[in-house]
């Protein structure tokens, strides 16, 4: 066996591991709180796909094993497999909220954890970062999704603003570019999560809750909107500079073509 293959295989082995444990949480909500068949099926396909995605991951980033950061975000990932699983089952029919409220409490709950374990371990990378930001974000699409039956579609976007963000960046790779660290885009990232779970769990009247979603999708307008005019007037600095440094280019090389003519 040649060490690409042995690195493929053992790279596999997590992401394997937790397609079981995803089946079992999936077989526990069954049992014990009810799926439906399409919200079964959902959580079901979202752990092959968050599976093959990890494996793929691993591969492509040479490592051979998650590291315990990554394997914090895993539980957290495969407790939104089950978190899934409910807002399609609720299409249908009512489900169990202190079920569904307690797998999103607690995969919140080790947002945090899974960066300071990477921190104190020295296991901070890129792929753990983006596995983190991608699982935050589902877990806010899908939770978007559910609170939309109660208070209105138009939360919906709360959650799919980072999915047409990232649609745009296909147009306009500009938007691609990397961010200066703000504190106040990872307060509005935060506030998201947390405005969701207490519309999810119907902790606060009616009023409150739709005037918390409210606020939190004007928060999230205003910091996409701040970082996106910000990355258009980096992106026209650079387009500037870059016609300044080809400048003494083209005419030069306007001066070369057209020389023989001039000799002759």
């Amino acid at each position: 066996m040649t060490s690409s293959t042995q690195t493929a295989t053992s790279s596999s082995r997590g992401p394997a591991l937790g397609l079981v444990v995803q089946a079992v949480l999936l077989i526990a909500l069954g049992a014990s709180v009810g799926l439906s068949t399409g919200g079964f099926v959902a959580g079901a396909a979202y752990g092959v796909m968050l599976c093959a995605l990890l494996a793929l991951g691993l591969r492509r980033a040479g490592l051979t094993r998650l590291g315990p950061a990554n394997l914090v975000t895993f539980a957290r990932a495969l407790m939104v497999g089950g978190v899934t699983a409910l807002v399609v089952t609720s299409f249908t029919r009512p489900v169990h909220m202190a079920a569904l409220v307690t797998l999103v409490g607690v995969a919140l709950a080790l947002d945090g954890v899974d960066g300071q374990v990477a921190r104190r371990t020295g296991n901070t990378t890129a792929l753990g970062a983006r596995f983190d930001m991608e699982i935050d974000a589902f877990l806010i699409l899908v939770l978007s999704v559910f609170v939309g039956g109660n208070f209105g579609w138009w939360t919906v976007a709360i959650g799919a603003f980072r999915y047409v963000f990232v649609a745009a960046s296909w147009v306009a790779p500009w938007l691609t570019a990397p961010l200066s660290p703000k504190f106040s885009r990872k307060t509005v990232a935060a506030t998201q999560g947390v405005v969701l779970v207490v519309a999810t769990a119907h902790i606060l009247p009616y009023a409150v809750a739709f005037a918390g979603l409210a606020v939190a999708l004007i928060s999230l307008t205003w910091s996409f909107g701040r970082d996106t005019a910000w990355l258009w007037r980096t992106e026209q600095l650079r387009r500037a500079a870059a016609a300044r440094t080809d400048l003494p280019i083209v005419r030069h090389r306007r001066r070369v073509l057209h020389t023989p003519a001039a000799v002759g």
